[in-house]
């Protein structure tokens, strides 16, 4: 029995755009609340979410079966946190701060077992081979893992084209607010410099054999992402939607009241 497929991955490669969301409540309930939505994507997200191994193995699992991929965010590209959370089930990462294509090869090899890589194996006590009843999982795993690399600062665009050869990457990731802060502009993702760095970036990253991806809360701007060549585009943030309708739920009280 091989490992399972990553239909995130197939779908990626298929030119397929899916739209995720943000799971940041570092809660298997909630992740489980959000998954009924039908996002094809959400990311687990260990970098600004309060996130640990074992939370993320919980989301892992109440994603199980469901349409929803996950995508786990580590807050750092270390090899021993990509063999932990690939252990316990993730087969998709998303690792921010990408600036070379030297760190882009270290990540591709860290998710693959040798001699493609260097990932650790210890698969017959991991989740990620049921506890040994994937016979072939450390035959097959490297052809399901989807490594996706954040390029948020001016040295991560600089270097994007030599990102965009490395083997082993699926998927460029534009992180707008980070390059937006790196160019000067901290907090204006909508300005004309940053906007003009953004389209150049997603026409590089479509032209090439990876997909192209981006964070957009704002619908028009999503979809102005999506027309410059978007190809997994999250378009939601589940505290950032929480807040906001708790918000506009009181604020018609207050104006009732």
């Amino acid at each position: 029995m091989p490992a399972p497929e990553n239909r995130f991955k197939a779908a990626l490669a298929g030119g397929t755009v899916q739209y995720g969301c943000w799971a940041a409540f570092a809660d298997a309930y909630a992740t489980e609340v959000l998954s009924t939505a039908g996002f094809d994507w959400l990311v687990i997200d260990g970098e600004h979410a309060p996130n640990d191994l074992r939370s993320i193995m919980h989301q892992l699992q109440v994603l199980e079966g469901r349409h929803s991929a996950p995508v786990v965010r580590l807050p750092m590209g270390e090899a021993w946190a990509i063999k932990q959370v690939l252990d316990a089930g993730a087969q998709t990462l998303l690792i921010p701060m990408v600036e070379s294509a030297a760190q882009a090869q270290d990540l591709a090899r860290a998710m693959r077992y040798p001699p493609e890589g260097i990932r650790g194996s210890g698969a017959a006590l991991a989740r990620a081979s049921r506890f040994s009843d994937i016979a072939d999982y450390t035959a097959t795993a490297n052809d399901q893992v989807c490594l996706l690399v954040q390029v948020e600062t001016r040295a991560g665009i600089g270097a994007l084209d030599a990102i965009l050869e490395v083997a082993g990457v699926d998927g460029v990731f534009i992180g707008p607010s980070d390059l937006a802060a790196d160019m000067g502009q901290a907090g204006d993702s909508a300005h004309p410099e940053v906007q003009s760095a953004i389209r150049d970036a997603l026409a590089r990253i479509a032209a090439s054999d990876k997909a192209a991806g981006i964070l957009a809360t704002d619908h028009d701007t999503a979809l102005k992402y999506r027309d410059w060549g978007a190809r997994f585009l999250a378009v939601g943030i589940d505290v950032v939607m929480l807040a906001r309708a708790a918000r506009e739920t009181m604020a018609r009280w207050n104006d009732d009241g």
